[in-house]
């Protein structure tokens, strides 16, 4: 297994770094990689500070530095001590300004501006996370979003994935013995969504989370005929509906969220109408 140093410089929070290298990275298997992760680097004097873990610890370098200056003074340390090092953002950003016919603004951190975009996130995921699982469904008519499914089906990470997109998400369980509030079915502005999965994998995963709690394994809650039958009930009232269904059960949270993005995408270019008849898990 070959061990590699991999150094990630930026400007600002060192998010869009983060999630470009862990992209790259997964295309990749049997390696080592050790993350040094250096941001908010906004000065000569903070990047010289990180120099001598750059020459202890040699690797490859990726960078998101807008200041000239301070890309410059990085780019000539990693050609001193021989370190390739390669600015992620450049080829797409001068792509955006051949096409926009405008330059690029040199400011640290400008994604992360707090404008009118941020503030709607931080209300998404306020929303959000007061409306997990059932709660306040007196305000569900509010949600951009309403995710159901039976237990354990992600419908939480998901709603909370969608929310730091600045979605408004709600969800709600879908339990047998336990009908949903009526108001499920009289939305007029939330995509409903149904959310399912393998019974099979459903099993596992609720499994794994009894034996995390430290309870025993041997309730209904696992049991293989009753899930079956969440399952179905689920099916069936999302059928009936005619709510799109994404099937999770080989889906990632990003995945899933995606799929929900591009549902909530083809109701817009549809003129807002709310019908998906015959659509089938995604």
């Amino acid at each position: 297994m070959k061990r590699i140093h991999l150094h990630l410089v930026s400007d600002s929070t060192g998010e869009t770094l983060e999630m470009i290298a862990k992209a790259a990275l997964a295309q990749f298997e049997n390696t080592d990689v050790v993350r040094h992760f250096w941001p908010m680097v906004r000065s000569r004097q903070h990047l010289d500070r990180i120099v001598p873990e750059l020459t202890a610890n040699p690797g490859l370098v990726l960078y998101t530095l807008v200041n000239v200056e301070t890309r410059r003074r990085l780019e000539e340390h990693c050609r001193h001590i021989s370190l390739p090092a390669v600015p992620v953002l450049d080829q797409v950003t001068e792509a955006l300004e051949a096409a926009l016919g405008q330059e690029a603004h040199g400011r640290p951190g400008r994604q992360h501006l707090m404008d009118e975009a941020y503030f709607r996130r931080v209300d998404a995921i306020q929303f959000t996370i007061a409306h997990d699982d059932g709660i306040a469904h007196e305000d569900w008519e509010e949600a951009d979003i309403l995710l159901a499914g039976v237990s354990r089906s992600s419908k939480t990470p998901t709603s909370i994935y969608l929310a730091n997109r600045g979605y408004k998400v709600a969800n709600i369980p879908l339990v047998v013995e336990s009908p949903p509030p009526a108001k499920l079915f009289e939305l007029k502005n939330p995509l409903v969504v149904g959310l399912t999965s393998s019974p099979e994998r459903l099993v596992q995963i609720r499994r794994n989370r009894l034996l995390t709690l430290g309870e025993q394994t041997t309730t209904d809650y696992v049991d293989n005929e009753r899930v079956q039958a969440e399952v179905t009930m689920a099916r069936r009232m999302f059928a009936d509906r005619g709510w799109p269904v994404i099937d999770v059960t080989r889906r990632s949270i990003e995945e899933t969220a995606a799929a929900v993005i591009r549902l909530l995408g083809e109701r817009e270019r549809n003129g807002g109408d709310r019908g998906f008849e015959g659509v089938k898990a995604i």
